[in-house]
């Protein structure tokens, strides 16, 4: 297969195409694979088992996925997609394609033993850890340009297979990255505004398609489906923020608790759930993904306060399987909870049969916790049409994706900057701003003729300015930093003292001095405030490393350019 790909490779036409194509068929087997031993071969069982081996179960999940990844993943983390949008974001970080079966036999006993996760997590860990290995394994046949091609088209292939959504898979790789790729001042006018027009064209010269491609039948939208997709995604906002900080804060303790501890109290909090889930539900709606969470909202015509405790026990429930170390997504956890949340308001507004508010739910849930709106409302599209529904129900259009844009534009103003995602970054960097982020070493200049302190004006004239050709330099005492002299500073000083007067007379101690710490962006905006070409750069106690001028950031900007860096 490896040098069937080479071959294919070899040809620029095919390079991009056949290469993005064999990942895919690859992903796709695997994770067919991860589904069905997940799905059919233990959680369709799982829910057939007694009570009391179902409020076990996920003990021995967590410990079995807890062996997995220390002895079959080189004591990995239980992270899975968070992976990828680190991968995507920093070139140092590399997909270990040999604990990738370690964290599916994990993800396989956390999910199918009862763990509240998805099995998108381990999914897209999958699909992006083989696609970037097959652009290792041909990275002479790609360009810098093409960098994380294959890394992304391996993520969009997993998510394409697991939820068999492909065009929700294309939009989501490439959205996830980023909180506000699109940015927040073109996308929330653009979604308010494609609503607001679209509703307000219909009001006045109805409803008929441009193409009419099916039957045409097109049911009515009113002010309270409207107004209930508007309070979803308020409610979304706000739930997005919940389940985000409860998503942070499960990691921090996963990584303070102990194994042993953390397998242990994860068990028992979550065979308590499935018993609870049991006596209320008559079924561990609890454990698991969730489909059988969202199929009982679909059957079921339940007082608003049983779905407001299912909301929370399936919170609780995903909250503990992260806290406990267990290995999956948060996909399908937000899209649950966006179908119960939708379900309440259909409750609240008086129409708990209705079927537009949990998928309206989803959509504005799962786009607050990702920040991926697009992503989100693409997503509901999908699941709820087949493809070839689609060309016959032009109804589609109004009756989902309209109000799920409203409730998606809305709750990403209420969810502001948060994101279950860790290393999702704000926005895509530009070619300055990615320059920018680099350490300040990478510019850092050590091998620095100092002057001491006591050395005279003569001294450092003839020294440093007329025999190096140096405008500024650091003065050193001790190998502590004690300011900068420089040519301006001595050029009003009369030339008879030259020989009485010493540097530390005349060199300036109210400049900034950078730390090893710092970035590109902060040296630079130090100099710029200070209006210098030359930054001193000291430890914590103050003694002397080196400078950084700004010459060399900009040779170093040029280095990058033609070395591809």
């Amino acid at each position: 297969m490896r040098e069937r790909l080479r071959t294919l490779a070899r040809h620029p036409a095919a390079r991009v195409p056949a290469a993005s194509a064999a990942t895919g068929v690859i992903v796709g087997l695997v994770v067919a694979g991860f589904d069905y031993v997940t799905v059919d071969l233990i959680l369709q069982r799982f829910v057939e088992w007694p009570l009391w081996m179902q409020a076990g179960a996920p003990a021995v999940g967590l410990a079995l996925a807890a062996l997995s990844l220390r002895y079959l993943a080189n004591g990995t983390t239980p992270a899975t997609s968070e992976l990828y949008v680190q991968a995507f974001h920093e070139r140092h970080t590399r997909l270990s394609l040999r604990e990738l079966p370690g964290k599916m036999i994990a993800g396989i006993t956390t999910i199918g033993f009862g763990g509240s996760l998805g099995l998108e997590g381990p999914s897209i860990y999958a699909g992006s850890t083989i696609g970037e290995q097959l652009q290792n394994w041909l990275r002479k046949y790609f360009t810098r340009d093409e960098a994380n091609m294959l890394l992304t088209a391996g993520a969009a292939a997993a998510i394409a297979a697991i939820f068999r959504t492909p065009a929700t898979a294309v939009i989501f790789a490439v959205e996830v990255p980023y909180r506000d790729d699109i940015g927040p001042h073109a996308l929330l006018p653009a979604l308010f505004a494609s609503a607001s027009s679209y509703l307000t064209f219909v009001a006045v010269l109805g409803t008929e398609p441009v193409l009419t491609l099916g039957r045409g039948i097109v049911p009515s939208l009113g002010l309270k489906e409207l107004g209930g997709a508007a309070l979803i995604g308020l409610l979304a906002g706000l739930g997005g923020r919940g389940f985000a900080w409860l998503i942070r804060r499960a990691k921090s303790i996963s990584a303070a608790l102990g194994v042993g501890w953390r397998v242990a109290l994860g068990g028992v909090v979550l065979g308590s759930l499935i018993v609870a889930s049991v006596a209320v539900y008559d079924a561990p709606l609890t454990a698991g993904p969730g489909y059988g969470a969202v199929d009982w909202v679909a059957l079921q015509d339940e007082a608003v306060a049983v779905v407001a405790l299912l909301f929370v026990l399936r919170m609780i429930a995903s909250f503990t399987t992260l806290a406990a170390g267990g290995v999956g997504g948060v996909f399908i956890p937000l899209t649950v909870q966006g179908a119960l949340l939708g379900r309440l308001v259909a409750g609240l507004v008086g129409q708990p049969e209705s079927g537009l508010f949990p998928v309206l739910g989803v959509a504005a849930f799962l786009g607050a916790g990702y920040r991926t709106p697009i992503a989100a409302v693409m997503f509901v599209a999908e699941t709820t049409t087949g493809v070839g529904q689609i060309l016959t129900e032009v109804s589609v259009g109004e009756r989902y994706v309209v109000p799920a844009l409203i409730a998606a534009a809305v709750s990403q103003l209420v969810a502001g900057e948060s994101s279950v995602s860790t290393f999702q970054r704000r926005r895509r960097l530009g070619h300055l701003e990615r320059r920018f982020t680099l350490p300040i070493t990478s510019a850092l200049t050590t091998d620095v003729l100092t002057v001491p302190p006591d050395a005279t004006v003569t001294e450092f004239v003839w020294a440093h300015v007329m025999g190096r050709r140096e405008r500024t330099v650091p003065v050193v005492d001790g190998g502590r930093y004690l300011g900068m002299c420089s040519l301006e500073e001595i050029s009003g000083v009369d030339r008879s003292s030259w020989d009485n007067e010493t540097v530390d007379l005349h060199m300036r101690t109210d400049l900034p001095a950078g730390r090893p710490s710092w970035t590109l962006r902060d040296a630079v905006a130090a100099m710029d405030e200070s209006d210098v070409e030359t930054l001193a750069v000291t430890d914590a106690d103050g003694y002397f490393i080196g400078v950084v001028l700004a010459s060399e950031i900009v040779k170093l900007d040029e280095i990058l350019d033609e070395t591809g860096g």
